[in-house]
């Protein structure tokens, strides 16, 4: 959109990996080298997500980089560091909201359908077309539910982790308005998935402080 140039971006990614990686130094010393083979790892995808010879983000591998870095990572990773074990619970936990997060970039890559195919993005959506993208919205939206409820019911979350369900009409609402909008109305599903992600989040956090 002309908001910023090449350079600025540029300047504005270094920075920001710059700030990250003082971070990480703090992290690296108290998870140790687990923590450090995630933090390049992550640093690395994420510079090839849209650069290098082969951009993730270019060859329809998104999809994939979101889940792993924002949802497995993201969540395995800070429970790892705090308590230096990880039990499948918390793996489940992780996929529900790498599932989630994959929602975001599902319902932004439908939206930029006919834009990333005319600029040569191969995103899943322009690989497979609109009709997969709503069934992997649909799968991503509804696994998160899943994967909670089923470790509810079978005692591995306490019961209140079902608070998340208090999202689900919010998330129906999201599941109506992809199947039916285009283009930039998108938008508004794109805005309110990122809200669905951040709700169910708090909502399942407060379900595991409850006593």
């Amino acid at each position: 959109s002309g908001l910023l140039t090449p350079g600025e971006v540029k300047r504005g990614m270094m920075v920001v990996f710059g700030i990250s990686a003082a971070l990480g130094l703090y992290l690296i010393s108290v998870g140790g080298w687990p923590i450090l083979i995630l933090g390049v790892a992550a640093i690395l995808s994420a510079i090839a997500y849209t650069g290098g010879p082969y951009p993730l983000g270019y060859h329809g591998l998104g999809d994939l980089f979101v889940f792993i870095f924002f949802g497995l990572a993201a969540v395995a990773g800070t429970y790892y560091l705090q308590t230096e074990t990880i039990t499948p619970a918390v793996w489940w936990m992780s996929f529900a909201m790498g599932l989630l997060t994959t929602a975001i970039l599902v319902v932004n890559d439908l939206r930029d359908i006919e834009n990333d195919r005319l600029g040569g993005k191969k995103s899943l959506a322009v690989r497979f077309g609109e009709r997969f993208s709503q069934m992997e919205y649909v799968a991503c939206i509804l696994g998160a539910y899943l994967i909670v409820a089923g470790l509810a019911l079978r005692g591995n979350l306490p019961p209140w982790s079902l608070l998340t369900l208090l999202t689900l009409p919010l998330a129906i609402r999201l599941l109506r308005s992809v199947r039916t909008d285009r283009g930039q109305t998108l938008n508004k599903t794109l805005a309110g998935t990122g809200q669905l992600e951040l709700f169910y989040a708090l909502a399942l956090a407060a379900g595991l402080l409850i006593p």
